[in-house]
């Protein structure tokens, strides 16, 4: 992994944190203290991805960025974020493929819903925040989904709003094929 630096104009692309220790020394104008040297080294042997800003004087900063890049051609052209874009599209799609795999039987749905209630003193309505939890027979979890908002349509006010079904707020588990 390679580490990208930038201050103003002044921007490199380095193998290792003593060569990118090294750069930041070589600018007067960053004040290096032992902190802000461990506090890079820290950053640089973390798992965390992210872009990491450091504050020189009020409103002016220089980043460190973790890259696959190998040249500075490279990191221009973005050409090293596509692997890492390509793991979270795979995550997604196993996501997505767990979701509609033809598996049939009893299935366990949950689902978080904004539900429109009346309140009986003001004759208003609000959203409440409603947990259901429901065994079904389905083929698929998207089945189980399917089956869940058809149901809770016909018995909640058509104003009640559902959540996708790849989003958090529904989740399920297969329980075991039916007889």
């Amino acid at each position: 992994m390679n580490l990208y630096l930038r201050y103003f104009d002044k921007e490199t692309l380095v193998p290792n944190v003593e060569t990118a220790l090294d750069f930041l020394y070589s600018i007067p104008e960053i004040s290096m203290s032992p902190e802000l040297e461990a506090d890079i080294r820290d950053y640089v042997n973390s798992d965390v991805l992210y872009p990491k800003r450091y504050k020189v004087r009020q409103r002016v900063y220089f980043i460190i960025i973790k890259t696959l890049a190998a040249s500075m051609m490279d990191f221009k052209q973005k050409k090293a974020l596509r692997p890492i874009l390509n793991e979270k599209q795979d995550l997604a799609a196993t996501a997505v493929t767990r979701l509609t795999e033809n598996v049939p039987g009893w299935y366990e749905g949950s689902l978080d819903f904004k539900r429109v209630v009346m309140i009986p003193a003001t004759g208003k309505h609000e959203y409440r925040d409603t947990h259901f939890v429901v065994i079904c027979k389905a083929t698929s979890g998207q089945e189980c989904y399917d089956r869940i908002v058809d149901y809770l349509r016909g018995r909640v006010d058509s104003r009640s709003q559902f959540p996708s079904v790849k989003g958090k707020n529904f989740r399920f588990r297969y329980l075991g094929m039916w007889k």
